[in-house]
């Protein structure tokens, strides 16, 4: 290799050390800290659930998107949609939505006069 290659690649790999910092810095922020504790549809940083993709679908409008798509699988495949629910832990899952109701139910009723 020549010293013109040599330059070359260090530009390249230069610039692709920044782009992957970038990437970084866009996918995975720094986590933010909690206020006092945290709204009913956010998690403290560290807490359950800690991938975004999770935070977003337990998030109202990620519950409504959920809710959605298992209402179509239901009415254009009741079969599989049957099996896949058995799949899941059934205590997990009971326990997931009472919570979710709950708290559905507390933020209603602190919203009324």
């Amino acid at each position: 290799m020549t010293d013109q290659d040599e330059a070359a690649r260090a530009l390249i790999l230069a610039r692709l050390a920044q782009s992957r910092a970038e990437l970084r810095r866009l996918i995975d922020p720094p986590p933010r800290e909690p206020d006092d504790g945290s709204g009913p549809g956010e998690q403290p940083s560290g807490g359950f659930p800690r991938s975004r993709t999770m935070q977003m679908l337990l998030s109202g409008r990620g519950m409504g998107v959920v809710s959605a798509i298992a209402a179509g699988l239901f009415i254009a495949r009741p079969a599989l949609a049957l099996r896949l629910i058995r799949m899941l832990p059934a205590g997990t899952a009971a326990r997931m939505l009472l919570a979710r109701g709950i708290s559905m139910l507390r933020a209603r009723q602190e919203r009324t006069p």
